[in-house]
């Protein structure tokens, strides 16, 4: 239980999951408020500037608690897993330079201007800082996933035999990885999900009370669309997705499908039961071709199996277990897909039961609010399955896990560290929570007051976030 490697997993695995439950709001959220100023600047309908202060008001409080619990993942880097920092610093730390020099300051610059710039700037001007500031969160983005794909598929370096570490050769290599290139668009659409059924739960939880009419039920509308849409989108970049990832790391889509033999055409299982040592199935339902057809783009392509992978890879690499924990590849991996589809379908619903001004029963408004998790719960059960799927890799076929860890660190070293994140987060948790809810709570007629004469409005008098 004081094993230093498997803390550090876990106080890792803890805090980027925690970390990642206010990226993918941020980056989808952002675009959302600048659509609605969008539609403001250019019809003057004055509920969608309302629209644009209600969800720029939880845009701006999710943004700072991403911000800081980003900064402290990255101090576990240098704490708990310095030979790892020290094999890929010279190549993880180049994109990560450009997020934070580039694509942070671009991003913490036109934020403050939209923030404070409402009765100040031209309101085209005004506008264009809100899309900076989007060009920003989605810069930051990549950088980030291509620091990661560095780890998925190693690309860009040299490895110096006297220092014992990679070093970079090729810039853009790292920056065009093709496991980043196909990562980073399913990443966007994905937090664009989650935003839309954010909207759409708001939007629900007011219309439910039947309060807020004429504002929200756009509001419903478009964060309906924005799910079904992007639901769509992350299906098709999710195939992009998994060709970069057959051909960089075909162990982690043979685990995903628990596929122990090399075959083709291969069939895809919706669901399996089998032996504990997997090398039995007792009950399977399956689609014929279709885990080819993900695979390869080919009805009858060959997929290669764990017990062939792990052969090739012992003669590679040396003796280990190349396989990763199948059950949490195999489920994550259908739990990401079912719960971004069930999101989608309730979305789908939603626009049916809400069309021409009908009102749907009170469960229906509760099952639209409580959906809202959804897409948010699929993006880190992918972040799982991505990560736990390169095991025992930390880079793959450069650098195992078991490698990485801080050497002189003890296991009551993390557990302690370990207790003082999970308490101090745990607060900030309830902080976030509360500040959302009391933001997404309140009348959007508040924070936009109106000219009773001209029915514009006043600017001046504006909230200020």
């Amino acid at each position: 239980m004081l094993d230093p490697l498997f803390l550090s997993q876990l106080q890792f695995g803890l805090t980027t999951v925690y970390h990642f439950l206010f990226v993918p709001l941020t980056l989808g959220l952002v675009f959302i408020v600048a659509g609605f100023q969008t539609v403001w600047y250019k019809t003057g309908d004055v509920r969608f500037l309302q629209l644009t202060h209600f969800f720029g008001k939880i845009f701006l409080i999710n943004f700072a608690m991403g911000v800081v619990t980003g900064i402290v993942q990255e101090f576990q880097f240098g704490m708990n897993w310095s030979d790892y920092s020290k094999f890929v610093g010279d190549i993880f730390g180049a994109p990560l330079a450009f997020e934070g020099l580039l694509a942070f300051f671009l991003e913490a610059t036109f934020i403050g201007l939209w923030i404070f710039g409402w009765d100040r700037l031209k309101a085209g001007v005004h506008l264009a800082t809100i899309w900076l500031t989007a060009l920003g969160t989605t810069l930051s983005a990549y950088f980030i996933i291509a620091a990661n794909a560095f780890m998925q598929n190693p690309v860009g370096y040299q490895i110096n035999e006297v220092k014992g570490r990679a070093e970079l050769v090729d810039i853009g290599a790292v920056l065009t990885n093709p496991v980043a290139v196909a990562a980073f668009p399913h990443t966007i659409f994905g937090a664009l999900m989650f935003a839309g059924a954010v909207v759409l739960a708001v939007a629900a939880w007011h219309l439910s009370r039947n309060q807020n009419y004429d504002i929200m039920k756009p509001a419903l509308r478009v964060g309906s669309w924005v799910v079904i849409g992007a639901f769509a989108m992350t299906f098709l970049t999710g195939d992009m997705l998994s060709l970069a990832m057959v051909a960089a790391q075909p162990m982690k889509m043979a685990a995903a499908e628990a596929q122990f033999d090399t075959m083709g055409p291969a069939s895809f299982s919706i669901f399996t039961i089998g032996t504990p040592d997997g090398t039995s199935e007792l009950f399977s339902i399956r689609i014929p071709y279709l885990l080819s057809l993900l695979s390869t783009h080919t009805w009858d392509g060959v997929v290669e199996g764990l017990n062939d992978l792990q052969a090739e890879y012992i003669v590679i690499y040396g003796p280990d277990e190349y396989r990763p924990i199948l059950w949490v590849t195999y489920w994550s991996f259908r739990y990401m897909i079912g719960l971004g589809a069930l999101s989608a379908l309730i979305a789908a619903v939603g626009l049916w039961v809400t069309r021409k001004d009908r009102h749907p029963k009170k469960w229906m408004w509760k099952v639209a609010i409580w959906s809202a998790p959804l897409p948010m719960l699929a993006a880190i059960i992918g972040w799982i399955f991505t990560e736990m799927g390169r095991q025992p890799w930390l880079v793959f076929g450069l650098l195992k896990t078991r490698d990485g860890v801080s050497p002189g660190i003890t296991g009551l070293e993390v557990l302690i560290s370990l207790i003082a994140f999970t308490l101090v987060y745990g607060a900030l948790a309830v902080v976030e929570f509360r500040l959302i809810r009391k933001a997404a709570q309140r009348d959007p007629k508040e924070l936009v007051k109106v000219d009773s004469e001209t029915g514009k409005p006043d600017m001046s008098l504006t909230t200020v976030y």
